[in-house]
Parts: C-alpha cells; structure tokens; sequence
C-alpha cells in the first residue's frame, strides 16, 4: 500500500511537510474567470442563464426550474421504509443538536445608568446547495436545511442539479420533505450559487449560502461571500487518526479508508507514537484497500496524500495534528477527552475507537459541513449560528449622560469631530 509519506516525523523533509499540511487545492487554470462569468450571466439574464447551463452541463432541456412540492412528497413515499426511518432518525438528531445551539438573548450595566444588550435574529432567508449529478446525498440536504430552521430562517431554498429526467434525486426531494424546505430548484453547479445568492424571476435571493460541491460551487461560494454569508470555502475530505497503543489497527485503518473513499484529493493521516499500532495499521490499510469497492479511488487519495507519521510522544503527536488542523480529528488514545484539550483546530473531534466519522456524517446530530485544508484554524462548522445575525442596543440614562458627556466631547475633539462633542455636551442638564 502506497501512501505519500510513512516514517518518523523527524524525518520529514521540508517539502512532504508542505504537501501534508497546505492542502487547500489550487484552483484549476481558469475556473476563477469561468464561474466569474457564471455568476455574471447569472445576475444579467437569470432564469434564462440557469436554462442554458442546464443545457451544456446537465443535457436537460427545462421548462420549469422549481420542482412542485407533490412531486417531493412522491419522492418521500417512494423511499424504503428503512431508508426513511434512517433519514427521520438522522434528522431529530440533527434538530436537537441545532435548537441547544441557539443563544440566548443578554444585556449588561457597564456602568450605573448604562445599559447595553445584544439580540439575535434569524435572517430572512436562506439557500442550501445538495450536490447531486452521479450521486445523491440527502444527508446534506438535511445538515443544511434543519439548522436554519432550528435558528427561525422563514424561506430555505434548496438547489440541486437535474438529473436525467429534470429532476433532483428522489433522495434529495424526500429529504427536502423530511427537513422542513420551503422550495426546491433543479439547478447546479455554480450557476446554483449566484441564483441563491442573487436571486432570478424564479429563485429568491437569500441571505446565506451553504452547503458542499465541487470545485465550482466552492469558488463560486468563496466569490459571492462578500454578499452573502457563507459556511465555509471548504474542499476534499480529509480525517487526521492520533491513536496510541490502545487503537485497534483496523478501526484505525477503517478510518483512513473511508475518508480516502471520497475523492483522489481527499487527505487520511495517521499519527501515533507507536511503532507496533504504525505496523499493524499499514498491514491492514493494504488489505482493506484490496477489497475496496473504490479501489482505485481510495488507492490514489493515499498514493497522494495518506500518510503514517511516526512520533517520539504523544504530545508530538497531538502537536503535528494541531498544526494539520483536520476536518476530522479522531482521537483512539487512552484519555481522548485530555488530548482534545491539545487539538483545538478540528473540524469535530471523534473521541474513542467507537465514535466513527461515519456516525457523525449521518446520524449523531452533529453538522458534517465543516472547514477543510487545515481552514479549521479560522472557520467552525456549519451550526445554527450561521443563519442569526445579532445587533447590539444601548440605553442610557440621564444621570449617566451628563456623567458620559464631557469625557466623550474630549474624545470626539481629539479626533476632529466637533459636531460629535457638541451632541454629547447637550445631554448635560442645565
């Protein structure tokens, strides 16, 4: 089994360092200017544009974009009754996780007669992307519809690409029912992301984008969050395993295997003091790669960048992950909840062999949108908190005013704004 670096740390060369931890792909020679012109085409021509585009990327002539919601409901009671009860399963989770996120209203005294607050408000609307094409992945639907829903957005768009017959995935539309959307468009790509961000004469503009995509969609989503906001520029998967002696081999090697099973550029470190769990894990990572049913894909992620990195202690070892800064960060140590006090740069932290990816991508609540390429440093992942915006009051007494006034009249004359001294000198009481 190939992987692209498997020695100690120290001998790390500067650049397989380099290639480990600046993992934020290049865009593609072009892709800037050509979605540039996407969202462009997008805002002159709208609904037109988004037909056009059906045309030349999806081969489907479309005569409507939005998809009425009896066709959902089809979708929904079509599905297997155990694919249902999964996805029902997946989403109280998900609604109870969101709910306990959202913040509480406040206010303080500063200082006697002052009185400032903050409140947070849900945004009017929002729109959510469902990657679709050779797949289908209503778990994503549900990660980003259930969230703004639990923050009190009132409009949640969803956009996914046609397939064939002009419609998402019956999976997407089902989920869309499960989740609680408003309205749903047979539209992708990047042509998606300006629609939801700007609006047309069918899909509303809204006030935050999010959801995964491809390459396309994430610089179309990094090029528009300036006017809207965005969950994260976020790119291929990516999971960061710190085991010790404890790990089981092949959980550990499980792991690496089924982020690697996501894409050629997805990354699968394993980090770990151990020479003897490094050993059995690199056995297993072969066998398990063998009978993969995508062999080929997971054999080229590792070939590129998976790696088994070699460390003198435990505190190097969580030292090398906090500078990876990984989308997920699975600690199977003996004290996982004290090595995740040493990695706070993680997208979501998997803490003991049991607590698989695998169950937080669908099933335990927790978002699966997060940050990747080490972005985790500055981003958190998709929660509640992306659909409410706050605003601050302040309430100031009389008393307090004629206190404030003559010390904020020094400041504004400092800074050459007498109009600023003369307003907060005539709260003074005569």
């Amino acid at each position: 089994m190939k992987l692209a670096f498997d020695a100690p740390l120290e001998a790390m060369s500067a650049e397989e360092r380099r290639l480990l931890l600046e993992r934020r792909p290049p865009v593609a020679e072009g892709v800037r200017e050509a979605v540039a012109a996407i969202l462009a085409d997008v805002r002159a021509r709208g609904d037109d544009a988004l037909r056009e585009l059906a045309r030349r990327h999806d081969g489907v002539e479309l005569d409507e974009l939005e998809i009425p919601r009896a066709r959902w409901r089809e979708a929904a009671r079509r599905l297997p009754a155990d694919v249902t009860g999964a996805l029902e399963r997946a989403a109280t989770n998900i609604a109870a996780f969101h709910r306990a996120q959202l913040p509480a209203d406040w206010e303080m005294e500063t200082e006697p007669g002052v009185v400032v607050g903050r409140r947070r408000v849900p945004l009017a609307s929002a729109g959510v992307y469902a990657p679709g094409g050779l797949a289908a992945y209503p778990s994503s639907v549900l990660m980003g519809v259930i969230p703004a829903r639990e923050a009190g957005v009132g409009e949640v768009v969803v956009c996914s690409p046609p397939g064939p017959d002009g419609d998402p995935p019956e999976a997407v539309m089902a989920a869309c029912v499960l989740a609680g959307a408003t309205r749903l468009f047979a539209v992708g790509g990047a042509g998606a992301v300006a629609a939801m961000a700007y609006g047309t004469d069918s899909v509303p503009a809204g006030d935050a984008v999010v959801g995964p995509g491809n390459r396309w969609v994430t610089e179309a989503k990094r090029q528009v969050a300036g006017d809207v906001v965005i969950d994260a520029p976020a790119g291929p998967s990516e999971i960061a395993v710190v085991a010790d002696d404890t790990a089981p081999a092949r959980l550990v090697a499980l792991e690496m295997v089924a982020q690697a099973e996501h894409d050629p550029d997805a990354s699968a470190v394993l980090i770990t003091p151990s020479a003897r769990l490094a050993a059995e894990a690199r056995r297993e990572l072969g066998v398990i790669v063998a009978g993969a049913e995508r062999r080929r894909v997971a054999s080229e992620a590792l070939a590129a960048r998976g790696a088994i990195v070699l460390t003198r202690s435990l505190d190097e070892a969580t030292g090398f992950a906090r500078a990876y800064a990984p989308e997920h960060l699975a600690l199977y140590v003996a004290d996982p909840d004290a090595a995740m006090e040493q990695v706070p740069t993680a997208g979501t932290v998997f803490l003991g062999p049991a607590s698989s990816v695998a169950f937080g991508d669908y099933m335990t609540g927790a978002n699966h949108v997060l940050p990747t390429a080490g972005l985790s440093r500055s981003y958190s992942g998709l929660s509640a908190d992306h659909f409410v915006r706050s605003f601050t009051w302040q309430r100031i007494l009389p008393e307090a005013a004629a206190s404030l006034a003559r010390p904020v009249a020094r400041l504004a004359r400092l800074e050459g704004l007498p109009g600023h001294a003369e307003t907060a000198l005539a709260r003074i009481t005569p």
